[in-house]
């Protein structure tokens, strides 16, 4: 099996992080030089990724409680795909979320004190996107029963 075959089934949550890493940066990259033109859009995108992240971080924490009674899953494995993931995805994920950081920052220092500032929470996206892939697709140790415990 190749490392591609490894991964594919958790391509769509790729393309989605890749997909809303673009839209972002396109947006926010209008508000910063076209307020008037970009500002809702942007704020707009920024609150709808900041909403859909929160919502994945918190579908993937719950298959991840559900998963640990067979693994062993910690928070960098699981939101940072810190050796739960192929390095190929790990590559993907971890740097859409790096421009997402990156984009957030840039965009939000050139025009202080406007919607561009929403752009900071972002991340939260790709943050979410990496902990769902891992829960559902990640690879985990597997827990060892304590033989007192029954």
């Amino acid at each position: 099996m190749s490392s591609r075959e490894q991964w594919a089934p958790g391509q769509a949550i790729l393309n989605w992080s890749w997909f809303g890493t673009a839209v972002f940066t396109v947006t926010a990259a209008g508000a910063a030089i076209r307020p008037s033109w970009f500002q809702w859009p942007s704020l707009l995108v920024s609150l709808v990724l900041f909403a859909a992240g929160t919502a994945a971080m918190v579908w993937a924490f719950l298959l991840a409680v559900e998963r640990s009674r067979r693994h062993v899953i910690g928070i960098g494995g699981l939101y940072f795909a810190a050796g739960s993931a192929p390095t190929e995805v790990r590559k993907i994920l971890l740097t859409s979320l790096a421009v997402q950081i990156v984009v957030a920052l840039t965009t939000a220092s050139i025009r202080i004190y406007t919607s561009s500032a929403f752009g900071i929470l972002v991340p939260v996206w790709g943050l979410g996107l990496t902990g769902l892939w891992c829960a559902r697709f990640g690879e985990f140790e597997v827990r060892q029963t304590d033989p007192q415990s029954g």
